[in-house]
């Protein structure tokens, strides 16, 4: 990969050894934080809990983001390839079940590097918001086992509306039928997803009838991949001008969506409890 990055759908062409893209980053890596993660999904974090990686910087930048402070603020310490590597082998030595990296989009050239210097023997996490480009992806995938893929938004409207780009749906949508279709679901002995694809989606509120066409296109691909229908938004970011994110969601609203995804016999789901809308949940940044 050359130095003009092309890494993201925003597609900046910019050298990131000068300048740094819409993403916020350079072309230094950045983390917030590494440890034993135990919130994800079950079959990820397991007993142990997934070897997470919070990286800084962000090419979607949605206004009700959690991790802001990554996000946007950059707040991280700078590591080189080599120390990334490193973590990796120390987050498995730890025993983690899988390597779990978080908002990996704009790294995903330095993260090959590092995978070429060692590569663990538990499966490799691409935690992604979705907005990827494909031929990217194509370049990722002998590195990756499980893909861990929001598909935030259906409507352009909307997607404009929170993250200031209409195409959102049009390359997310792409992305994950890509990665349904390249790794398997494959369940260990241990109950652990030691390949395949959990794609998320966030239940907004006032915005069912978004959630609702996003799962009728996901039950293309239902056979090929699960999904955890989230109710977790808490009201969080930049959200000062936008009135319907002031609040939770409702359980008349969350359960709507629950019964839209039965009425589809979408049965490879996970769902949460409303309990997990809560700040308890976004980690503590250690750097």
């Amino acid at each position: 990969m050359s130095n003009m990055c092309l890494l993201c759908p925003n597609k900046c062409k910019l050298d990131k050894t000068k300048n740094k893209g819409v993403c916020g980053t350079d072309n230094n890596i950045v983390i917030a934080k590494y440890y034993l993660h135990k919130f994800e999904e079950p079959i990820i974090s397991g007993k142990n809990g997934s070897g997470t990686i919070f990286f800084c910087g962000c090419s979607l930048k949605c206004v009700f983001c959690q991790n802001y402070e990554l996000s946007r603020s950059m707040r991280g310490k700078t590591i080189s390839v080599k120390e990334l590597a490193s973590i990796f082998k120390e987050l498995e030595d730890m025993g983690a079940h899988n390597i779990n990296l978080v908002n990996p989009t704009h790294y995903s050239d330095q993260i090959i590097k590092a995978l070429d210097i060692y590569r663990p023997n538990i499966p490799i996490v691409y935690n992604t918001h979705g907005y990827e480009n494909v031929e990217i992806l194509e370049k990722l995938n002998d590195y990756i086992d499980i893909y861990l893929p929001d598909i935030k938004f259906f409507s352009p409207t909307l997607s404009k509306r929170y993250t200031k780009k209409t195409d959102y749906f049009d390359f997310a949508s792409k992305a994950i039928e890509f990665m349904a279709s390249s790794k398997p679901f494959v369940m260990g002995d241990d109950n652990m997803l030691k390949s395949g694809v959990v794609v998320r989606h966030l239940v907004l509120p006032q915005a069912i009838s978004d959630s609702k066409k996003i799962l009728d296109w996901f039950s293309n691909i239902k056979d090929k991949a699960y999904i955890n229908i989230m109710s977790q938004y808490t009201p969080f970011g930049e959200i000062d001008s936008f009135p319907e994110l002031q609040r939770k969601l409702t359980k008349r609203e969350y359960e709507s969506v629950l019964d839209y995804a039965m009425s589809l016999s979408i049965d490879n789901m996970f769902y949460q409890d409303q309990k997990s809308a809560s700040t308890d949940y976004i980690p503590s940044w250690d750097f």
